[in-house]
């Protein structure tokens, strides 16, 4: 791997966390890193996240051989300005945002002489800040990296590996393709979550502490999810606009087909959709994406994607 020194823009929780596995997995890179809050900074230099922590972007990434962006997706380009005169010649650029279309097109805007690899590791919990990384985070979970078509496979081999050092199942992707898929499986569940939790805190038939009091366990694990960062939702949905227009038009028709079953009374109907789902859940496990224990075995980290 040509990969020995690694910038880390942004120290919450992904940022920290690749810093963290670096450390633990890696320990022959060298780390630096930079948050544009400077009491992020002062905790992320007291949990080591990462070797040395700078007092600018620009001083983190002077030496780098690959720079990670983990700030939410609006800040990319104001991040990536910031850093544009202080970059060598041979560093690839990458990121960890959950939409890549968008992305890799204001990263190459901004940086046009530089190889830029947008990457999306399909992992994450709804915590967030400098105290919530932690090394193992990667462990067994996907990366999806999408190179555009002039992207030297070499640059492509070498971000790959060092994913793969950090305990990442690898998966080349088309952008467009990518935020396809990821508005299907991770943003409008989020969404959903979101408009839910809302909703259940609007009822006026129903009070706020009735509802936290009696949540079910369906619930709960609604309230988890709606607990996620705010500005990094807000930024996914901004940049991944439509695929998740287009995915919600499909699931808001969905939704209209279950309400005329539950309505007409159509049991078969209902049956026959729960018993697809539920071979996916199935399907799920088996892949090794999640854990058939009790509470999803979370008692540790929840998995929020």
């Amino acid at each position: 791997m040509a990969i020995s020194r690694v910038a880390i823009i942004g120290l919450g929780l992904l940022g920290g966390s690749v810093g963290l596995a670096i450390g633990e997995f890696l320990p022959d890179l060298t780390t630096t890193g930079f948050d544009s809050d400077p009491a992020t900074r002062a905790r992320a230099g007291h949990r080591a996240l990462v070797g040395t922590v700078c007092g600018s972007a620009a001083e983190a990434v002077a030496d780098a051989d690959l720079v990670i962006f983990c700030v939410p997706v609006g800040s990319i380009v104001s991040a990536a300005r910031e850093i544009r005169d202080s970059l060598p010649g041979h560093t690839i650029i990458s990121d960890v945002g959950s939409s890549k279309q968008t992305v890799g097109e204001a990263l190459a805007a901004a940086l046009p002489k530089h190889t830029i690899i947008p990457a999306h590791p399909v992992a994450g919990t709804e915590r967030s800040g400098p105290d919530a990384g932690f090394a193992t985070l990667f462990q067994h979970r996907w990366c999806i990296l999408t190179p555009g078509p002039d992207v030297p496979a070499e640059a492509v081999a070498d971000l790959s590996a060092f994913w793969e050092g950090l305990g990442a199942r690898i998966e080349v992707m088309d952008a467009a393709h990518h935020d396809l898929v990821l508005a299907v499986t991770s943003h409008i569940p989020h969404l959903i979550a979101y408009t839910i939790v809302g909703t259940a805190s609007d009822l006026e038939e129903v009070t706020r502490g009735e509802v936290i009091k009696y949540s079910a366990g369906g619930f709960r694990d609604f309230t988890r999810i709606a607990a996620s960062d705010p500005t990094m939702w807000r930024d996914v949905f901004l940049h991944n606009r439509g695929a998740v227009l287009e995915m919600l038009g499909r699931f808001t028709e969905d939704l209209t087909a279950m309400q005329r079953a539950i309505r007409s009374g159509d049991g078969e109907a209902l049956f026959d959709l729960f018993t697809r789902t539920r071979d996916i859940r199935r399907s799920i496990i088996e892949e090794g994406q999640d854990d058939a224990r009790p509470d999803f075995g979370r008692a540790d980290h929840g998995e929020n994607d």
